[in-house]
């Protein structure tokens, strides 16, 4: 099952809701959904896909989650995946944002952990 951008959309406010409010803090930009889906370039292409990510750039600070990603890899799944996948994805980056703010980088570095062994999984540059 895919729901549409909209039923998304809806969900993502929902949890977002979920958060303390502290969470928010220095996250200018809030929460957003983009329609797109961002395939990780260094894998095979439909292979790993970008679920979401924190920014801070001269935007400020926000989050960006991707629908068209949680539809290629959740296509086959049914509502109550979706809606935790999207709390994971937005809980995942909140903990970005907060380490970030802390001059902290212990999930960056998990990150880029999980990632070298996935690119020694596929074969890619490492």
């Amino acid at each position: 099952m895919i729901p549409s951008y909209e039923q998304v959309g809806d969900w993502l406010e929902e949890i977002s809701a979920g958060f303390p409010d502290a969470f928010f803090d220095q996250l200018d930009g809030g929460i957003q959904l983009e329609e797109e889906a961002l395939p990780d370039p260094e894998f095979p292409l439909g292979e790993m896909y970008i679920m979401g990510e924190y920014c801070h750039d001269l935007l400020g600070r926000y989050i960006v989650l991707y629908y068209g990603s949680f539809a290629a890899l959740l296509a086959e799944e049914d509502e109550e995946t979706w809606k935790d996948e999207l709390f994971a994805t937005v809980a995942h980056e909140f903990t970005h944002h907060m380490e970030e703010t802390a001059g902290l980088h212990a999930l960056d570095d998990q990150d880029a952990e999980f990632l070298r062994r996935a690119r020694e999984e596929y074969g890619g540059p490492l």
